[in-house]
């Protein structure tokens, strides 16, 4: 299973970068290929490629706030949660996909 993700929050600093680090953790514990690109106050890190959502089968999104280039995700599989739900329940979200 192919993953990608993108996380923001409202301020663009801590929930950013901790909701990329717990999605990154749970899918590694689980053998889940995953990238995550963050969207936080300093711009856009480990911007994801067309050829790597294309491969996704799943794309995880923050919705604290407005994520930009959500288009790019047009016909995929999208999962949105809070950057506060996708840290403390990434293991539950990443088991949760792996049995659809």
């Amino acid at each position: 299973m192919k993953i990608v993700g993108v996380t923001s929050c409202p301020s663009g600093v801590a929930h950013t970068y901790m909701a990329a680090e717990a999605l990154e953790q749970a899918a590694k514990r689980k053998g889940v290929d995953i990238k995550v690109e963050t969207q936080g106050s300093s711009g856009v890190d480990s911007l994801l490629t067309s050829k790597e959502i294309a491969a996704a089968d799943y794309v995880v999104l923050t919705n604290d706030t407005n994520i930009r280039g959500t288009e790019r995700f047009k016909g995929k599989k999208v999962v949105q949660l809070s950057a506060s739900k996708i840290i403390d329940k990434a293991d539950a979200l990443i088991n949760q996909l792996l049995k659809k």
